[in-house]
């Protein structure tokens, strides 16, 4: 396969075959985002694209049956154009069953109730959003681009089209002074959406991303890890879902509660204490700065 620069895809996406559809993010001002810092964004011609299709199924054969559109945000695209690329996935191959993307909020408001109904019923029904907060503070100093009310429209709508929308939330994102906020609020947001899966990830400061100058002049200043855990707790507890899947398996978390909601949430709960009431150190490590 052809790829340019470094591609980024969900856990989930480990098995899929991986296009190229965008180079970069649409976006891309969030400070705690380091992926596409020195990409500048451009959608790829549909003949590029049809040539790495060509090429998978050669390589692949027919039999694949989960796609990973790429880069950063494929759902900006025109929905012409990914109902055309669509096309070509279709006829190379027959036994595809579903087509995943990244999406921003900012990609998912400019697309109609119509067109997102389109691309579901094509296949494309797996959208992976970055939430991050509930907190308009948060939000805001995330440089998110929008709203907690434009990310619950945003969620909604994918929800309402029938996609299996995943979402994420970063703990430590508000720092001490925002931890209870920023649980309380985004479990609230979250219980708003009423996505098919909820994960987390730790605030994690790299030299790449907006974030790193900030945490040097001590801006930004990283949660210890037990406000982290009672951050986590308390988001949970604030999640009024149903039919949800929860995971907190990414590798930068302490804590790892994972099950389905309502039915664990008691349980997740009561692992957490267990977890608060044992030994925990008092800082991550090097954070790099």
């Amino acid at each position: 396969m052809r790829y340019e620069g470094n591609i980024f895809r969900p856990p989930s996406e480990a098995n899929s075959l991986i296009i190229q559809a965008t180079r970069g993010c649409s976006y891309n001002k969030c400070t705690f985002c380091a992926m596409y810092q020195d990409v500048r964004f451009k959608i790829r011609p549909v003949d590029a694209i049809a040539e790495d299709i060509a090429m998978a199924r050669e390589y692949l054969g027919p039999q694949v049956r989960r796609v990973f559109l790429a880069d950063g945000d494929a759902l900006i695209v025109k929905t012409e154009r990914l109902l055309e690329i669509i096309d070509l996935l279709e006829a190379s191959f027959p036994d595809l069953q579903r087509i995943g993307v990244y999406a921003t909020p900012q990609a998912l408001l400019i697309k109609s109730s119509d067109e997102l109904e389109a691309l579901r019923a094509r296949k494309l029904r797996m959208l992976y959003l970055g939430v991050e907060s509930g907190s308009e503070t948060v939000l805001e100093r995330l440089k998110k681009g929008v709203s907690c009310d434009q990310m619950i429209t945003a969620g909604q709508r994918a929800v309402a089209a029938g996609m299996k929308l995943s979402t994420m939330i970063i703990l430590g994102a508000g720092g001490p002074e925002l931890s209870a906020e920023h649980a309380r609020e985004s479990g609230l947001l979250l219980s708003a959406i009423n996505p098919r899966f909820i994960s987390t990830l730790t605030m994690m400061v790299v030299p790449q991303a907006p974030i790193y100058e900030e945490a040097r002049q001590e801006q930004y200043i990283p949660p210890t890890p037990r406000q982290t855990i009672e951050e986590l707790r308390g988001l949970i507890a604030h999640l009024d879902v149903s039919g949800a899947i929860f995971r907190a398996n990414h590798v930068s978390n302490l804590a790892t509660p994972a099950g389905s909601l309502p039915k664990d949430k008691e349980r997740m709960l009561a692992e957490l204490d267990t977890v608060l009431a044992g030994a925990i150190p008092d800082e991550f490590g090097l954070r790099g700065f």
